[in-house]
């Protein structure tokens, strides 16, 4: 005889509460006993639009609530500038006010309701008893939306993490990983001895260091390798003679990510961890990161990087799939897992770069560029080549002499970089361009022509050519041009109030109703997460940077530029970073699963194909997006 379900002998109404909590975070991650519990004390209140809900002048906070139906809008009177503005909008199934309860405190934002609205709520004591007796309920409660994050993120580990095992997170402690007494050495130590030493202690590396402990070389088992077959000296040479100067050191403080990147970018196996007195304390190896079952970061960057043919470049492009599988099982976040995406399409294309230069080198040194999400580095699995050349005029030539050795040339980079998987690009946004393969002297030209006729073509270039950096060759030229560049920007509020103007079309997808608006070409119930979900925080935030003279092109670190000049409110940036974020980390999920499917990779996703928590935080990140873009038509009174 089959066991009796004991939820079966709840009231209906009971169950039917327990239904529709268990469609919504954080309720889905509870026990049914805990649901019961909240169901059993709560009550159904209904508000008509504009009734206020909570207030501040109503004391001490003494319900929990959760919306049923309809929306609650928060408003703040904002004294600086004499107004009302909405600070947040809270839909079906979401709770308030959290912090308020926990704190025992009245709340400092004015509830009201958004349209005819249902609420269930519960007293103080049935909370503080759910508080005390359920993790999943208390978790969300004492973090809110961050927790949230995780819960996507979790989510995305758990699915990466099939395959791939556990390991430590990225986000640890280099102090952590580091091994501690690393072997040193004096400057004047014979390489004999030096070997010596680190055969006795079975250690690849050995740190040459100052009286004062200060790290000025190392000595590898590659550094032996490499004095040995190019006979550089006898065994007996002094350890400073060969050694590799200068190592590269970070502080305890930073994290296993930091480490990795560096070891990716430069092509290095080691690195030394030092303290606040740059005195050596440990030594930590790329082995000590990666303990990744089939591929790791600075090993496939290194690989990359030596490549000798182009050919072993193409098929290496299956690893940065599975790497992005890997960094996602051990705990990297979306905006991690773009640098480091990033990071290995920089190293391609030097290396593409490098390769052709060994074949055919054109004799004119020249900085390649790169632009749009490459130039921020915000790149994902997706990619279209965005590219162009800066190069300095040599006395006796013309530009166009310049030209016609270089062109040649990086029309191959760029069909080489095809076959590599970073397709051309449909609107000839290429080096091969000749529009696009400038002197330092015709880039400056181009940009006055570009800010003082602020033409619609020009606004669409501004969000591929305002964010740039160099990846190969010099670059100082760069970073002249950028100067001017940004000085002028900031001088011109006819071109930041167009900048603005174009930014503030980039609506997110949501309705009056925080329904979800489609895309309308063709694609039913389709969301675009690229132009509809990014773009609105992308675009924003680079009127901003380049309003107020951030360099950086990276849209999150533009944030944090921005917050520390005092132009977004710390706790906005924080706000729209983590919105941004979390659209990201859907969108990679869906490329990983695209790619398991061997479907083509695209930024479409149908909302009826996410579960319920992933829908919330969509709608709450885009949500954000409308909030940066409400400070932007205040600023520049659009």
């Amino acid at each position: 005889m089959a066991a009796a379900n004991p939820e079966s002998n709840l009231p209906q109404n009971i169950r039917a509460i327990m239904t529709f909590l268990r469609e919504h975070a954080p309720f889905s991650s509870m026990d049914d006993s805990h649901l019961a519990h909240f169901a059993e004390h709560a009550s159904l209140q209904f508000y008509a639009d504009g009734d206020a809900v909570l207030s501040p002048d109503q004391g001490v906070v003494k319900r929990f609530y959760v919306v049923k139906q309809g929306r609650i809008r928060g408003e703040r009177h904002n004294e600086k500038e004499d107004r009302t503005e909405t600070t947040f909008e809270i839909s079906q199934g979401e709770c308030f006010p959290l912090a308020a309860l926990i704190g025992e405190r009245p709340t400092r934002t004015l509830h009201r309701a958004a349209g005819d609205t249902f609420c269930l709520s519960i007293g103080q004591d049935a909370f503080i008893n759910l508080f005390s007796e359920s993790e999943p309920f208390r978790d969300f409660c004492l973090r809110g939306v961050s927790s949230l994050l995780d819960q996507v993120n979790r989510r995305i580990q758990s699915s990466a993490m099939a395959s791939m095992g556990s390991s430590t997170s990225l986000d640890t402690p280099l102090e952590r990983y580091a091994l501690r007494n690393p072997i040193v050495c004096s400057p004047d130590l014979p390489v004999r001895k030096a070997v010596a030493r680190m055969h006795e202690n079975n250690v690849g590396s050995i740190i040459v260091t100052d009286d004062n402990r200060h790290p000025t070389g190392i000595f590898t088992l590659r550094d032996l390798r490499t004095m040995i077959a190019e006979e550089k000296g006898p065994l007996d040479t002094p350890v400073r003679q060969v050694m590799t100067k200068d190592p590269c050191c970070l502080p305890s403080h930073a994290d296993a990510f930091e480490a990795a990147m560096l070891m990716a970018e430069h092509h290095f196996a080691h690195l030394c961890v030092v303290d606040d007195e740059h005195k050596l304390i440990g030594v930590v190896s790329e082995r000590d990161l990666f303990s990744l079952q089939r591929v790791d970061l600075v090993n496939l960057a290194r690989t990359i990087g030596t490549a000798t043919h182009l050919r072993t470049l193409v098929s290496l492009r299956a690893d940065v799939s599975r790497l992005v599988d890997a960094m996602l099982a051990h705990g990297a976040d979306s905006g991690q897992v773009v640098k480091i995406i990033t990071t290995l399409n920089d190293v391609t294309v030097r290396r593409v770069l490098e390769l052709n230069i060994k074949k055919n080198d054109p004799g004119i040194p020249f900085t390649w560029l790169t632009f749009g999400s490459e130039g921020r580095q915000e790149q994902t699995l997706l990619t279209d080549q965005d590219n162009g050349i800066l190069f300095q005029t040599p006395d006796g030539m013309t530009a166009e002499q310049v030209r016609e050795k270089l062109l040649p040339f990086a029309q191959t980079v760029n069909q080489e970089l095809a076959e590599c998987g970073f397709t051309l690009c449909k609107g000839n946004i290429m080096a091969s361009n000749p529009k696009l393969c400038l002197s330092d002297r015709e880039w400056d030209e181009w940009f006055i022509r570009f800010i003082d006729a602020s033409t619609p073509q020009n606004l669409v270039y501004s969000s591929i050519f305002l964010d740039m950096r160099a990846i190969f060759g010099p670059t100082e030229p760069l970073h002249d041009l950028l100067d001017k560049v940004l000085s002028r920007i900031r001088k011109n509020a006819l071109f930041q109030k167009m900048l603005a103007g174009n930014a503030f079309q980039r609506k997110p997808p949501l309705t009056m109703f925080r329904n979800f608006r489609y895309v309308s070409d063709g694609k039913k119930h389709a969301l675009d997460l690229k132009r509809q979900g990014l773009a609105p925080f992308v675009e924003a935030v680079r009127v901003f940077a380049l309003a107020n003279g951030v360099e950086t092109a990276n849209t999150l670190e533009r944030m944090d530029q921005l917050a520390k000049k005092g132009v977004f409110d710390p706790k906005d940036a924080n706000a729209w970073k983590e919105g941004y974020s979390l659209i990201q980390a859907i969108r990679m999920r869906a490329h990983q699963e695209m790619l398991a499917k061997g479907e083509e990779l695209t930024n479409y996703i149908d909302p009826d194909d996410l579960n319920p928590l992933d829908r919330r935080i969509l709608r709450e990140s885009f949500r954000q997006a409308q909030r940066l873009q409400q400070k932007l038509e205040v600023t520049y009174q659009l």
